[in-house]
């Protein structure tokens, strides 16, 4: 199944077990909380972890994402209804609703077409308005992450937080044209095993700024890093922080 770990009901709980708060998701927080009480745009929400986080810190706080299975598990979470939550896409955001628009958990880098990346900042910029902020994150290539999801390197046991454990890995199907395609692997403890398959692109930092020039956003800073270090110097990210410009283009 594609995307598995998102729609899979089951996958949905281990997904949940093995995405833990990170250095990631306080970067993200602290970037929201430079100003208080915002709108925030969580694109690509999946189970909620820092959309209710942002809510909890008082933002007004919309989750968007297309997979049902992780949105009922975000809902359920403790301060799920402070959230509004949205099943689909960045098609379905109205105009100049936020202030703050966050993708994490390099959810850019599943826009593997560049057409649909395209689409995807242009909403995002219609939905900010002038002004508006842009944070997200993705891979930079030239770590060559993708080289270590292999059974031997990925492989990890997940606990489960009503009993049983969960043996996964990952393998990588395809590499070409800086796109990969991978498959998770999920067997569990009654002997059921789950995959699901993926691709993720990995652009580099000049397309990430050329895409975001076209869509009229103004690039303020490009982190390597979830401390701030320099691109090549921290996690192996891109971290990326934008604004929309005064005179974006009108789509």
């Amino acid at each position: 199944m594609r995307h598995a770990e998102f729609r899979h009901h089951r996958l949905v709980q281990v997904y949940d077990a093995e995405c833990r708060w990170g250095p990631d998701d306080d970067f993200f927080q602290a970037v929201v909380d430079e100003t208080p009480a915002v709108r925030v745009l969580d694109l690509g929400c999946g189970t909620g972890r820092l959309t209710v986080a942002l809510a909890a810190a008082g933002h007004t706080v919309t989750g968007v994402d297309p997979a049902g299975a992780s949105l009922a598990a975000a809902r359920a979470k403790p301060g799920g209804e402070r959230v509004t939550w949205i099943e689909g896409t960045s098609a379905l955001l109205p105009e100049r609703a936020f202030d703050v628009a966050v993708l994490t958990s390099h959810v850019a880098q599943f826009f593997v077409d560049d057409a649909e990346w395209a689409r995807t900042l242009a909403d995002l910029a219609r939905a900010l308005g002038p002004g508006g902020r842009l944070v997200f994150d993705a891979r930079d290539p030239a770590d060559r992450r993708w080289e270590r999801w292999n059974p031997v390197d990925s492989y990890r046991v997940v606990r489960l937080p009503g009993g049983g454990e969960v043996r996964a890995w990952t393998t990588v199907t395809g590499v070409r044209d800086r796109v990969v395609d991978f498959t998770h692997h999920y067997h569990f403890d009654d002997g059921e095993e789950i995959l699901s398959s993926a691709s993720l692109r990995f652009r580099t930092e000049a397309e990430l700024r050329s895409s975001l020039t076209t869509a009229g956003f103004l690039v303020d800073r490009i982190y390597g890093g979830w401390r701030g270090e320099p691109v090549g110097h921290g996690d192996g990210e891109f971290v990326v922080l934008a604004r929309v410009g005064t005179l974006a283009p009108v789509f």
